[in-house]
């Protein structure tokens, strides 16, 4: 690809050389928006940073893997087999590593090191805004999914440790899934969330990894040696339609998501080159199928078309290796939730101040009480919405939905706005199939998004 340089014009917003609260962290995106200068940046510059090889590959692995993982049998099931979940899978991880190259290369051109800020410069103020309204929305769904699943695995907890038959009616209050989640919430998860800043991301990380790593092995495991109370349901062998096959789409997109981590991944490498950036990524989404297509064959073929949204709710309750899985998985949430947070309260502080054209060097107290004001009311939304939508595979859908736009949309008009922008008199016929290919991954997250707005919108019709 060319070489191109290009830069936004932010004058309207009047942005400032920091708007607000900046996530310093792989997984937040950043709400500086101001022109950096023309050095600042450079992957040759001084300001290159630290990050190996393989030390990216790690990171963009640990970015992709976590929560969704539980979904993946149940994707298989919705695509109907074995044979339609890995097809599609495959299929879909082209687009996926093509999307992650599109970043680093776009990063690389307009010289910024967050997944907005780029976008922001390549495709304009308005598509900028877009991006960074979208993610706010995602992090917000995801910490919904967060609680929810934070219920799902201390139901089947509460229900060894008090004793109680599977689906027992008459619980007592303190068993209560309402309860359970809302107090578990207000003890950890709130005072997790309300700092300005996190100094536990590296510990996060290294729970989740093990975590998610412990889930698959467990699911692999209990599909070679069985337990006997386990009976697998009808095991499909083709779908039903190719809308089943498009429904199970969210599911993946939700599983491979880590565009929005993945630029900041890329200016932390020692030699940001889109090359060697494209081994990288192509490395670590082969390791992240592996760990999600070894998860979703054996939990599908171990319950088969009665597998539950979250695989884990398939298995007894009283199965220890498979109750350390659930204590993993609640604990790899605890802290993810706050991080997830933290993403989505540093866009809307940004966008706040641009539009109130707010300077920085405000009172503390305010930046302070506005932190806590905006967490309060984060929480109280997300913890309300988790109590009363309990099924995990209703927002994995929906929330799937918005990380099409950020593995296709976004890339896709970054691609075609970065060509468009090259000044070359005469279009190599690369050019044309770069802008084409640009089309075609705005067009698949288009129909991705679309469909799963469509879907959502009848079920709740006929609800």
């Amino acid at each position: 690809m060319a070489e191109v340089s290009i830069n936004s014009d932010l004058g309207e917003w009047g942005s400032s050389s920091d708007s607000g609260e900046r996530a310093r962290l792989l997984q937040s995106p950043c709400v500086d928006t101001a022109p950096k200068s023309e050095g600042e940046a450079s992957p040759e510059g001084p300001g290159r940073g630290t990050t190996s090889t393989i030390g990216a590959i790690f990171i963009v692995v640990n970015a992709c893997l976590g929560a969704g993982l539980l979904n993946f049998p149940a994707a298989f099931s919705t695509a109907g087999g074995l044979a339609a979940g890995v097809t599609l899978q495959m299929g879909m991880l082209v687009f996926i590593i093509s999307g992650l190259v599109i970043l680093g290369y776009c990063s690389q051109a307009s010289n910024e090191r967050t997944y907005q800020e780029v976008v922001w410069a390549v495709c304009g103020k308005l598509t900028g805004v877009l991006c960074e309204v979208t993610i706010a929305i995602y992090t917000f769904g995801t910490c919904i999914a967060f609680l929810i699943i934070i219920g799902d695995q201390q139901d089947k907890i509460i229900a060894v440790m008090a004793k109680e038959p599977e689906g027992a009616g008459g619980s007592l209050w303190y068993t209560d899934r309402k309860f359970t989640i809302s107090l578990t919430a207000f003890l950890f998860i709130l005072p997790l969330s309300i700092p300005r800043e996190i100094g536990f991301q590296k510990y996060a990380s290294f729970l989740s990894v093990v975590g998610t790593w412990y889930v698959t092995a467990i699911i692999i495991i209990k599909y070679i040696w069985p337990d006997k109370e386990m009976t697998p349901g009808d095991i499909l062998t083709r779908p039903a339609s190719w809308v089943a096959v498009f429904n199970a789409m969210p599911t993946i997109c939700f599983g491979f998501q880590c565009h929005v981590s993945s630029v900041p991944v890329f200016n932390s490498m020692q030699r940001p080159k889109v090359k060697t950036w494209g081994g990288v990524v192509t490395a670590a989404m082969v390791i992240a199928l592996a760990v999600y297509m070894g998860t979703g064959i054996c939990g599908f073929l171990t319950f088969g078309a009665a597998v539950d949204p979250d695989v884990l709710l398939s298995y007894p309750s009283e199965d220890m290796a498979v109750a350390v899985a659930r204590a993993f998985i609640i604990l790899s949430v605890l802290t993810s939730y706050p991080i997830l947070h933290f993403c989505g309260r540093a866009v809307v502080e940004g966008l706040w101040l641009r539009y109130q054209g707010v300077p920085v060097e405000e009172d503390v107290g305010r930046e302070r009480r506005r932190r806590v004001l905006q967490t309060l009311v984060w929480f109280l939304l997300t913890l309300l919405l988790a109590l009363f939508i309990p099924d995990i595979g209703k927002v994995i859908s929906v929330i799937g939905g918005l990380a099409a736009c950020f593995i296709f949309v976004f890339p896709g008009l970054c691609l075609i706005q970065a060509k468009l922008s090259e000044m070359e008199e005469v279009k190599p016929a690369s050019w044309w199939a770069l802008v084409s290919y640009g089309v075609l991954l705005v067009t698949l997250g288009a129909f991705i998004f679309g469909q799963t707005t469509a879907n959502a919108i009848f079920m709740d019709l006929l609800a």
